[in-house]
This record gives structure tokens, C-alpha cells and sequence, in this order.
């Protein structure tokens, strides 16, 4: 092999499911922000219900070839309870964790899925987890309850132990759903799986159209290009891209990425809105990022 042919070698090795991967951290690590800030205006059912309808509008063009209803309905033992988790009960209890804590702290919240994730396949896809693994995964918790029990009440996070709590569900609630997820595959596309996940969520979140007509029409232009965002980037657009990365490289080094979320958030956290933490949570953030850090190298 010449040394050119070599020199190139690594930059094809990263080119298109890294870059997929490190796309869809961008859109999931913005959302908290954009989320954040579209919460200050709209309720949160009224938002998630913008979202997603903005998310099922773009797929409406293409449901007839990636939605077959009777195949659907045939499995709808596995696609109901994924819907319930993903999006309804995830993006609720996600939605009303942002109206109580920062976006900065439900971020590094959220770089316990991972972690969840593996203990689920552990309980119900036997799956082997290491004992470095397991204490990986404690010293995780022990930060996020650091991480919690250190934030202090503000204008932008009037609770943050009930928020950072109702985060931790939500991440619960996704993580349920990627094992639904993995099995459903087998069988359906990724975009067969988003849409039906969207078409649910935006069902669910119907009643969030009452709190609409009571805002003036200022502010909701002001919000609709956030909503427009997070539907087409966020709820469409990062998942889709996650997938493409996890369809050519093994799902345990496309999970790795996942940890990169909670400081793309802080990151658009700090530029947006200003946002910080105090000494003691970036240490909880330094305790969750270690434990992740132990868990993934004993993957």
C-alpha cells in the first residue's frame, strides 16, 4: 500500500457514520436550549404538539411507501408500548423538566442513558455487563443525585431536584424504548419506526392545541421557528441520522456518541441562554462523565 493510499485510510474511516453520528448529537444536544426557550412562551403539551406535527407533516409525503397499517397493526403488542414511551411519556416528562431545572443540568441528566440502556439489554436481552461496568454505572448515579441535590433554585430553575428527576424518567422512558426499538428493526426501517413514533406523538399531544389560542400572536410567531426546528432537526432529522451512523458501524461504539449530548447542551446552554453551573454541579458533571467513561471502556 502506498503512503498516500495510507494517509487517506483514516479520514475514510470517519468520514460518513462519524459524521452522521457527531449531526445527530449536534440536533440532541440543542434541543434542551431550543426547548428551554420555547417553554418561556408556550405550555408544555402545546410545544411537543408543534413539534411533532411539524415532524409528521415533512413525513406525510412519503408515509404511503415506509407505513403499511396491517403490517403495523400485526405488532402493535411492541409499537403501542413504544409509542407510550417514545414520544409521549418521554417527551412530557421531558418538557415539564425543563420548565423546573436548567438545560445545562437535564443535559448531563441525560448521559445516564446510556448507561440504562446497557442494564436494560443486561435484564432483558441477556446481555453480560462487567463488574467494572456495574461500578461504572453507580458512580454514574451517585453524580446525577450529586448533580441534583447541589443545583439551587432560580429564576430558570425554580426546582431542579423535581426537574433532574422527571429528566431521569424521561431517560428512562427512551431507554425502554431503544430496546422496543432494537427488536422492532428486525423487522421495520428506521424511518418506518420514526414515523409511526411521530404520527402517535402528535395524536397525544392533540390537546395542546387549547393553550395555542390563548397566546398572543406575537409571541407564537415568535416560537413557531423553534417549533419548525426542533420538528424537522431534532425529532426527524438527529434520529434519522443516528440510525444511518448505527447501520454501518457495531451499536456499542455508535452509543458512545450518545455521552456527547450533555455538553453539546451545555455548550448552547452557555450561548443561548446564558446558563451555567455552580463549582459543585460541575463536579457531579465531572463524577457522571467518569462513570460513563468506566462504563463504556469495559464495553
Amino acid at each position: 500500500m502506498s503512503k498516500s493510499a495510507t494517509a487517506r485510510q483514516p479520514a475514510a474511516l470517519i468520514s460518513l457514520p462519524t459524521m452522521t453520528l457527531l449531526g445527530a448529537v449536534l440536533f440532541w444536544g440543542s434541543s434542551f436550549p431550543a426547548m428551554k426557550a420555547a417553554l418561556r412562551v408556550l405550555d408544555p403539551w402545546s410545544i411537543m404538539w408543534l413539534r411533532l406535527t411539524v415532524g409528521s407533516l415533512i413525513l406525510t409525503p412519503v408515509l404511503g411507501r415506509i407505513v403499511q397499517p396491517r403490517v403495523i397493526l400485526n405488532r402493535w403488542k411492541l409499537f403501542l408500548p413504544l409509542a407510550a414511551l417514545q414520544p409521549c411519556l418521554y417527551f412530557l416528562l421531558e418538557s415539564y423538566a425543563l420548565k423546573y431545572t436548567t438545560s445545562a443540568q437535564a443535559g448531563i441528566v441525560a448521559a445516564c442513558l446510556p448507561i440504562m440502556v446497557a442494564v436494560g439489554a443486561r435484564v432483558f436481552l441477556a446481555e453480560r455487563i462487567s463488574p467494572r461496568a456495574y461500578a461504572g454505572l453507580l458512580l454514574s448515579v451517585l453524580g446525577v443525585v450529586w448533580l441534583t441535590l447541589a443545583g439551587t433554585p432560580s429564576g430558570d430553575a425554580p426546582n431542579p431536584l423535581l426537574g433532574n428527576l422527571l429528566e431521569l424518567g424521561a431517560m428512562a422512558a427512551a431507554s425502554g424504548s431503544i430496546l422496543i426499538i432494537k427488536h422492532l428493526s428486525e423487522q421495520f426501517g428506521p424511518w418506518t419506526i420514526t414515523a409511526v413514533q411521530t404520527l402517535a406523538g402528535a395524536i397525544f399531544f392533540l390537546p395542546g392545541i387549547g393553550p395555542l389560542l390563548h397566546v398572543p400572536a406575537a409571541d407564537l410567531a415568535s416560537v413557531l421557528p423553534v417549533a419548525a426546528y426542533l420538528g424537522s432537526c431534532v425529532t426527524l432529522g438527529a434520529f434519522g441520522l443516528y440510525n444511518i451512523g448505527v447501520a454501518r458501524i457495531p451499536a456499542s461504539r455508535a452509543s458512545v456518541f450518545i455521552n456527547l449530548v450533555p455538553v453539546v447542551a451545555v455548550f448552547f446552554a452557555w450561548l443561548f441562554l446564558g446558563e451555567t453551573l455552580n463549582p459543585m454541579q460541575l463536579l457531579a458533571a465531572g463524577c457522571i462523565f467518569l462513570g460513563v467513561w468506566v462504563t463504556q471502556k469495559s464495553a
